[in-house]
């Protein structure tokens, strides 16, 4: 029997997410930039390679690797326009009432708590530098969908702005003499 394998380790996860995202327009650069932008409105001596490192984790979250390849694929499907019915349209035209790509990125941000869907909610609705150029991209040029890659991109950078806020909230815990040191979890 040869079957296909479907487990991949930490590095191949990341590693296909990256080839993805290249494949369809998007670089790690570009994510840590919003998550930069995002994150050093509160704190504004994080640094670009701290987000950038941030998002390189998350790329090699396994829930993250099947959002982003599930959500490229839907897209990918939508430009060959191999959906039927209505949905083929839907998709094509990045519905405002469809929903279930913010549904993505909420469940990629919310990896990181109620701040990660927060930070996502605000990318979102501003959508800045790479997201606006992927959305606008899906919803003008003919034969490009990104309904789903948006927000992925999104929730990606949002959950990279969290995790650096957490790491600097932990930095900064560790500095207090009465925090007593834990083992790492992690």
């Amino acid at each position: 029997m040869n079957r296909q394998k479907n487990l991949f380790s930490r590095e191949e996860m990341y590693a296909m997410n990256v080839e993805k995202l290249t494949e369809r327009g998007v670089s790690i650069d570009e994510i840590a930039e919003i998550a930069f932008r995002q994150q050093s409105r509160w704190k504004p001596d994080i640094s670009l390679l701290e987000c950038r490192e941030s998002v390189e984790k998350i790329l090699s979250l396994r829930d993250v690797f099947h959002l982003l390849q599930l959500g490229a694929e839907i897209d990918r499907l939508t430009e060959e326009k191999a959906f039927k019915g209505p949905i083929q349209e839907i998709l094509a035209s990045d519905l405002g009432m469809f929903g279930i790509d913010e549904l993505f990125g909420l469940e990629l941000a919310g990896l990181y708590g109620t701040i990660g869907k927060t930070n996502f909610g605000d990318i979102d609705v501003n959508k800045p530098m790479a997201i606006a150029r992927l959305n606008d991209a899906g919803k003008h040029k003919e034969g490009i969908c990104h309904t789903f890659l948006d927000d992925i991109v999104g929730a990606i950078a949002a959950a990279a702005s969290t995790r650096v806020a957490q790491i600097e909230n932990e930095l900064e815990a560790k500095k207090d003499p009465n925090v007593i040191e834990t083992p790492k979890l992690f």
